[in-house]
């Protein structure tokens, strides 16, 4: 509780940071903490969450291709914007299960979850081991300001000069909106907001740098997926039209891409979060470099990944209906070194995009401190 009281208060100060010295206790000290049912994956549970999402997104679909006729024209300008929220939410929740098969959380058996997250994943047009491989990485080497694959924030010297004329309310605006909507996408075909190669990186490239070449197949393999639900999109425009296929795929899908950016946005950036260069970088202090959220009842919808994030990165095979208990039993070990903010997601966005802008390290002479890098806003 004290935690989240200290979070919710947070500012930019340097005193309501967290810690940057190497932790007091071990991975191994806080797996002992968790009750060992925590990380055990069951089957039938996981599949219970799947069966009831798609049983939402099936309901919903039915009410729209059913019943929306009926309602009279101008009360369907309410009707359809309550349909994409709640298809996008619930899409949102399809996705954090594939996302959960891709770190092998979702059963004991590689191949059940492979096969799963490759259809849940592909149905949102998401190249399943192209990003599984590259998430993992993230996972490997969060908080790295070289090795880390997502949300490598940029040194002063190195952001655009047009961003400083975006440092104003309209700019941050009209940024915020282009992150949302475009974000996902630039992010798979162009890298865009990913670590710097030497070449051009791209998800959908077999042999593209982010991949090994053992994991060529496998990208050939997310790429089929990707070209059988286009087909099939396809023909259902052809057979139903496109505007059809806008309204009842196309919105619902970008909603749910909107959230998977603002969720992970807001999870690896915040005033508080240290990020580090390789002379200072650690697994655990990278691993503990993020923060938990509350989105109040969307939590549920989206299986907590957003306010269990941190155990998450601790223990990335741990099913996500354990997370909230283990969250529970390392919070008093890990004290300070817990990150969580309970500031609503709209004033935390907000508030992140205005001081978030660049890293730079501390201009004092303390062991460390060049190695250590901190969110600025100021050009």
């Amino acid at each position: 509780m004290e935690a989240d009281t200290k979070f919710e208060e947070q500012n930019t100060t340097r005193s309501q940071r967290l810690p940057i010295s190497t932790p007091p206790f071990s991975l191994r000290q806080l797996k002992k903490a968790v009750p060992p049912h925590c990380f055990k994956r069951s089957l039938l549970r996981s599949f219970s969450y799947v069966l009831y999402d798609l049983t939402l997104v099936s309901l919903f679909y039915y009410i729209v291709t059913s019943c929306f006729h009926l309602i009279p024209h101008p009360l369907s300008y309410i009707a359809w914007p309550v349909y994409w929220i709640l298809q996008g939410c619930t899409l949102t929740g399809v996705w954090v299960i594939a996302h959960e098969c891709g770190h092998h959380a979702f059963s004991d058996y590689q191949l059940v979850d492979d096969v799963l997250g490759l259809v849940l994943h592909s149905a949102l047009l998401v190249p399943y081991f192209s990003w599984k491989y590259s998430h993992r990485r993230h996972h490997s080497n969060t908080g790295s300001m070289e090795r880390d694959e997502v949300f490598v924030p940029k040194p002063k010297t190195k952001i655009p000069w047009y961003n400083k004329y975006f440092n104003n309310p309209p700019g941050r605006l009209i940024s915020i909106i282009f992150t949302l909507t475009l974000g996902w996408p630039l992010y798979l075909a162009f890298n865009v907001s990913g670590r710097p190669y030497d070449r051009f990186a791209c998800h959908y490239d077999p042999y593209g740098p982010i991949f090994s070449h053992r994991e060529t197949v496998q990208i050939f393999i997310s790429d089929f997926g990707i070209l059988a639900t286009t087909s099939v999109l396809y023909r259902l425009a052809m057979a139903k039209g496109s505007c059809w296929l806008v309204c009842v795929y196309g919105v619902p899908l970008l909603i749910t891409n909107g959230f998977l950016v603002l969720i992970t946005y807001l999870q690896h950036t915040h005033p508080s979060l240290p990020h580090y260069d390789a002379a200072e970088w650690d697994w655990l202090r990278g691993a503990l470099s993020t923060v938990d959220r509350d989105y109040g009842v969307l939590n549920k919808v989206f299986h907590n990944i957003t306010d269990t994030h941190v155990v998450h990165h601790l223990f990335s095979t741990m099913p996500h209906y354990n997370a909230m208990e283990a969250t529970k039993a390392v919070k008093p070990i890990l004290g300070d070194y817990y990150g969580f903010d309970g500031t609503p997601i709209y004033k935390a966005l907000w508030r992140e995009a205005k001081e978030c802008l660049y890293v730079e390290p501390d201009d004092e002479d303390a062991p460390n401190s060049k190695s250590v890098y901190w969110y600025r806003n100021k050009f």
